[in-house]
């Protein structure tokens, strides 16, 4: 009976030294759910990106508005009737 309890305090040592050191051990586990955390965080920010980019697509298909506002925004596009004033900011 003796041996019986040795044997198995013994396993269960071993057990529980493969949990502390072993190769899939408890600070590697945490180490892998602040991992997991920033990358669903990371998805989030791209999900919530690509929300915006499908609404600006769909704008962009549905509506010469949104095309004549980037046009004029980005490109610096003015109608044939209209004259482009720029002002200068004071540094």
């Amino acid at each position: 009976m003796r041996w019986a309890t040795v044997a198995l305090a013994a396993l269960l040592l071993a057990v529980q030294a493969d949990l502390w050191f072993g190769a899939g051990n408890l600070p590697y586990v945490v180490g892998l759910h602040k991992q997991l955390d920033a990358q669903q965080a990371a998805n989030a920010a791209a999900r919530e990106r690509n929300g915006r980019v499908a609404a600006e697509v769909v704008d962009l298909k549905e509506g010469l508005e949104m095309v004549e506002e980037k046009a004029r925004a980005e490109l610096g596009m003015v109608r044939p009737d209209e004259i482009l004033v720029q002002v200068a900011r004071r540094q």
